[in-house]
């Protein structure tokens, strides 16, 4: 089951509200703007776990960052491997 809605008025730049009505497909203008609030929102809630963690640990450095990139880019072919032998 959907979780109830309410009817909002916003207020936005007309070629911002119209490349969005262009986009926004057949689920409608109403979900497409509320996908995207939902994502800003996962955006804003990550960066104040980020704020919390770094205040903790210190930030994160470049070379963790990459070092962590480096691991993903490794297992993505083992992903597809491990996909295709599941198929």
């Amino acid at each position: 089951m959907s979780d109830p809605t309410g009817k909002y008025s916003i207020t936005m730049p007309r070629d911002i509200a119209e490349a969005a009505k262009a986009r926004s497909g057949p689920s409608g203008l109403s979900a497409y703007v509320a996908a995207a609030v939902a994502r800003q929102i996962e955006r804003d809630n990550l960066n104040e776990l980020i704020a919390v963690a770094e205040a903790e640990h210190g930030p994160v450095t470049d070379e963790e960052i990459q070092a962590l990139r480096d691991q993903l880019h490794q297992a993505r072919p083992r992903q597809t491997q491990s996909g295709a032998d599941a198929a």
